[in-house]
């Protein structure tokens, strides 16, 4: 009989995948002790304080409740470099990745869509390009995780 210390739940492999748990099976501890420490770290550091694959992984503790989503955050920045990327990725090129399904690519393609809203409402209503600085930062927010190139006209005072 293990004692009163003893670790009561079977340990997921490392590589294990979503079939390994039964429908009705919990998540073990570890896994949610994992989401919790990750959300401590995101609210006390915000998100300079954490790598593109943790913030992805983060965003997808939305969209995936049930499963351990390190692997598939693993996978998403392999297979297109970075956060912001994989943003922009279409939601085919998306679902192409194993554990990402219509209703994860659709999540993705809305936080891209806020985060556009964003950048955009930063810009609204203010002058937007005084220097070479600012005309390099809209041009990067704009187009820098495209997939298709595109092309632009700026029309500048100056």
């Amino acid at each position: 009989m293990p004692g009163p210390n003893a670790f009561h739940e079977a340990a997921l492999p490392l590589d294990y995948e979503e079939s390994v748990l039964k429908k009705g099976d919990r998540l073990p501890s570890y896994i949610k002790e994992h989401r919790k420490r990750l959300r401590a770290r995101f609210v006390e550091g915000g998100a300079d304080a954490m790598p593109d694959y943790e913030l992805l992984e983060l965003a997808l503790f939305f969209a995936i409740p049930q499963k351990d989503v390190k692997p598939t955050a693993r996978d998403l920045i392999k297979a297109f470099g970075d956060f912001p990327h994989v943003l922009a990725a279409s939601r085919l090129r998306l679902e192409e990745v194993k554990g990402i399904g219509e209703a994860t690519s659709l999540y993705l393609k809305v936080v891209e869509a806020v985060a556009h809203r964003m950048a955009r409402g930063q810009v609204l209503n203010r002058p937007v390009v005084t220097g070479w600085d600012d005309l390099v930062r809209y041009c990067q927010t704009a187009m820098a995780h495209r997939s298709t190139e595109q092309f632009r006209v700026l029309y500048l005072d100056r």
